[in-house]
């Protein structure tokens, strides 16, 4: 009897070997995707307007959010701009003029000076909101004038002003807003690791939930007697519940506001890459700064510090992974979403059909990962 010696793999060859069993585990029971760039060349840069998307220059692309006309509205961080790309991709800039500063009110939000603005919405009549992080405020623009206002802020980092005018209140780095089902605008305050709410009937502001202190409650408490760890990003789902992801607490919550009280969904607390398709409650995040709620209930994750999209499943209660393998990289800008690397992506949207789009900010690109049929 002869035997043959096997080969012994050589440690780059073990490497993809692990790499490989890793993100086919990952597909056995989630949806595959596909990579496509949406918007950037990938330089960084301010330019583009009046052309194609995909080969504008963009700047630490953070929040995109898909507006009532169809177009897509995309943060453009160090640009200090909100541009639009219509749905034939030509791209546009909507508020900004490229420096940075808070100028401007009352004028066209073209010619307005911005200072970081993070992510963006919309309300019932097509007016657009964004919150600008190092201006610690929110401010809209006029869908039928294209002027633009301040709704809540001095410009001054602080905390101050519940139970006053918005425009007369302090906050401290704010970085994510969503409209909830009564119309309120919800903040997070993160810098206050508070939720603060702007009731436009009386122009109000006040804390609605988060007690500053940098502690997150356990699940059951009542929403005005929690504390939360960094609350980061917020959207809210069809039945009208906020889900809030933490960046320094490293999990994600249901804010049932039927119930009164904040549900734990995902995260342990403790930051890592651990547990894809396995309970979401048992799994580790890394950083997330972006949350989405899919068109079929489904939460997904801008797990920053992993350079990941990850999401919830919310039949199976499992954590899995879409996109990325983990590790900081570049692409591939197309092909299978597992093997697509990002570098610190921020700010995701979920579109009817399902793609999913972020932005991946120090790769200065947008991408999108479509499902395959």
């Amino acid at each position: 009897i002869v035997i043959f010696p096997l080969p012994i793999a050589t440690n780059c060859q073990m490497s993809r070997i692990l790499l490989f069993l890793f993100l086919s585990s990952c597909t056995l029971f989630s949806r595959e995707y596909r990579a496509h760039i949406f918007a950037g060349t990938g330089e960084k840069g301010f330019s583009g307007d009046g052309g194609p998307a995909s080969k504008a220059c963009l700047n630490q692309p953070f929040g995109i959010v898909k507006g009532p006309d169809g177009a897509f509205y995309l943060c453009d961080v160090g640009n200090h701009a909100v541009r639009r790309i219509d749905p034939d991709g030509t791209i546009s800039t909507v508020a900004g003029t490229g420096q940075a500063g808070y100028r401007g009110d009352g004028g066209l939000a073209k010619l307005a000076k911005l200072r970081e603005p993070y992510e963006a919405r919309f309300d019932e009549m097509g007016n657009l909101y964004f919150v600008e992080m190092k201006n610690h405020l929110v401010r809209m623009v006029d869908a039928k004038t294209g002027f633009i206002s301040t709704v809540a802020g001095t410009g001054r980092a602080g905390f101050s002003g519940d139970g006053k005018p918005a425009v007369m209140a302090e906050m401290k780095h704010p970085h994510s807003i969503q409209f909830g089902a009564d119309g309120r605008l919800y903040v997070c305050d993160i810098g206050n690791h508070r939720i603060r709410v702007i009731d436009f009937e009386t122009g109000v502001i006040s804390t609605f939930s988060g007690t500053g202190r940098r502690e997150t409650s356990l699940a059951g408490t009542s929403i005005k007697e929690a504390s939360f760890n960094g609350p980061r990003a917020l959207d809210r789902d069809s039945s009208g519940n906020l889900w809030l992801a933490l960046r320094e607490g490293n999990a994600v919550f249901k804010l049932d506001m039927k119930a009164g009280v904040i549900r734990h969904m995902a995260g342990t607390g403790r930051k890592g890459f651990t547990g894809n398709g396995g309970l979401a409650i048992k799994a580790t995040l890394s950083g997330p700064k972006g949350i989405a709620v899919g068109p079929k209930g489904n939460v997904y994750l801008a797990d920053t510090e992993s350079h990941t999209v990850r999401y919830l499943d919310l039949k199976t209660r499992r954590l899995e992974l879409l996109a990325g393998d983990g590790s900081k990289g570049d692409g591939p800008s197309t092909g299978e979403a597992l093997l697509c690397r990002m570098d610190r992506l921020h700010g995701i949207y979920v579109d009817e059909d399902g793609s999913v789009y972020v932005g991946d900010t120090n790769n200065h690109v947008v991408r999108v990962f479509r499902p395959v049929d």
